[in-house]
């Protein structure tokens, strides 16, 4: 199996969602550690790589691939022995693209707006509006959940994408078992995987300690 070079951040919920899906096919990444506080993706080398300099991106020999989930679509096309995680019958792929769609368009983006700011503009705000969208967030993916995966019963990429948004809005946002009962059940499952805490949770609790760290020092510097 050829090794990937991944050009990822821990704290980067989209950087998680290409690990854990590694970790489903079984492969192996060179993590090449990207700090993006200090601006790591900003410079030349990889804006050469990636001229909309974010990350996650991945190397496979030669073939450069950014945006997690173009990547993990590639790695399973690529890699997977079957098609568990990106299954092949096309009513079902679309309703896991839709899920990738989703993460992309409204999980991630929502989190996103509201950490931006405090982690890289030196806010002081926590704006109600931005915390009421990501708990809508919760709202509509709880309703979504009919069974135990987000597509069907069987894990996809639909859920190794998603989660990885969920556990970084769950350690600043703790989701409500009483309020959210589908989407508590479906992280307690994912929670499981024998890889999840060291290749999702300790990064979601980092962006959480970072998150708290900068919104106290931004506070500090405004007084």
């Amino acid at each position: 199996m050829p090794t990937i070079k991944l050009y990822t951040a821990k704290l980067s919920p989209p950087g998680r969602s290409v690990e854990l899906t590694g970790k489903a096919l079984g492969l192996e990444f060179d993590v090449i550690p990207i700090n993006l506080i200090a601006g790591d993706h900003l410079k030349e080398d990889f804006r050469k790589l990636n001229p909309q300099h974010t990350i996650p991106l991945i190397d496979d020999n030669g073939t450069i691939v950014w945006d997690s989930h173009a990547i993990i679509v590639y790695l399973v096309t690529k890699y997977s022995k079957d098609d568990s995680l990106y299954p092949s019958d096309v009513v079902t792929r679309s309703k896991v693209n839709a899920a990738l769609h989703f993460d992309s368009g409204v999980l991630f983006a929502r989190l996103r707006f509201y950490l931006e700011p405090i982690l890289y503009f030196g806010s002081t705000e926590t704006p109600q509006e931005k915390i009421d969208n990501l708990y809508r967030a919760y709202q509509l993916l709880n309703d979504t959940l009919v069974d135990d995966y987000i597509v069907g019963n069987r894990m996809t990429l639909a859920d190794l994408s998603c989660i990885a948004s969920i556990a970084s809005m769950h350690a600043i946002f703790p989701i409500e078992d009483a309020k959210y009962p589908k989407l508590a059940a479906w992280v307690e499952r994912l929670a499981k995987l024998p890889y999840y805490k060291a290749t999702n949770q300790e990064g979601a609790e980092e962006l959480a300690k970072l998150y708290r760290a900068k919104l106290e020092e931004n506070r500090a510097k405004a007084k």
